[in-house]
């Protein structure tokens, strides 16, 4: 349903018209989403700092030699040196990585930085709880948004591309204007451009699922529940590096949505997916 802002108006003069361009399910999953990896990203951090480093394969123990890890030197004289470490190359990461200060102030030895970790303090056990807790709430979720998706025709209407998006020239085009920043207007905002398409079903076709799966392999629950999944994932160790690399692409993906949010309209964007309604501008045809 659409409504023109403007009752009047001259042939060719932009007018705004307000278009219901997210459904009430895809709202709430959407915003229900943003909760729950907010703090699965957190909590995440706050696991992976007993023990911040990362292996291939089944191996993990500490004898074994991690493709990434943090940790911290010390020297004889001086604080602790902070370190990232992927494969044989270090990074000096003091201050965020490795070695960061305490709520005294203090400098220890600690993976990612209190203010990066849920909760603030070391704990894993309340770590882990909450991780848990909204990774079943995430799943939950998930389920519904694809069970309705598939429903009222959204995933396949609003996200699966054309034949005609998918051709080269296509991507191009839209590869282009997102570098110059110029983002659809009129008509064309009405849907999704193709770089948006393929990006929300890497995230909700691969990331997240594999987010689940790799999650569900780390569990020794599980494991006994689903043998497979181990092999699935080359190991439990492989399957605890995959979660992490897709949790980066995750943060990474969520760093550019906003950003496209912000460069797009924030208003609009937003109110878009409170309320549904997305205002646009077309030419009025009224004579």
């Amino acid at each position: 349903m659409e409504t023109r802002a403007e009752a009047h108006g001259s042939v060719g003069i932009p007018v705004a018209v307000s278009i219901y361009r997210h459904a009430l399910v895809t709202r709430l999953t959407h915003w229900i989403n943003v909760l729950c990896v907010t703090v699965l990203l957190f909590s995440g951090l706050q696991i992976f700092n007993a023990h911040p480093a990362l292996y291939w394969g089944h191996f993990g123990a500490d004898a074994d030699h991690p493709v990434f890890e943090i940790g911290a030197d010390e020297p004889e004289n001086g604080p602790p040196v902070g370190f990232a470490r992927i494969g044989s190359t270090t990074f000096a990461t003091t201050g965020v990585l490795g070695v960061s200060n305490n709520a005294a102030g203090e400098a220890v030895e600690r993976g990612f930085p209190r203010w990066l970790t849920l909760p603030g303090w070391r704990e894993l056990s309340l770590g882990r709880r909450w991780h848990f807790f909204f990774a079943w709430l995430f799943v939950a979720n998930l389920l519904v948004y694809f069970a309705a998706g598939l429903g009222n025709g959204h995933l396949r209407r609003d996200l699966l591309p054309s034949g005609q998006e998918l051709r080269p020239r296509s991507l191009l085009r839209d590869i282009a204007g997102h570098i110059k920043l110029k983002f659809p207007r009129g008509e064309e905002a009405r849907r999704y451009n193709p770089l948006q398409k393929l990006a929300y079903l890497a995230v909700i076709g691969v990331l997240l699922p594999v987010m689940v799966l790799t999650g569900l392999t780390m569990s020794p629950g599980m494991d006994a529940i689903l043998p497979w999944l181990v092999d699935l994932f080359g190991g439990r160790q492989s399957a605890r590096t995959i979660h992490f690399i897709a949790a980066f692409l995750i943060v990474l993906f969520v760093v550019v949505h906003v950003a496209m949010v912000f460069l797009a309209g924030p208003i609009n964007e937003l109110r878009s997916m409170i309320t549904g309604r997305f205002r646009i501008s077309v030419e009025d045809q009224h004579e």
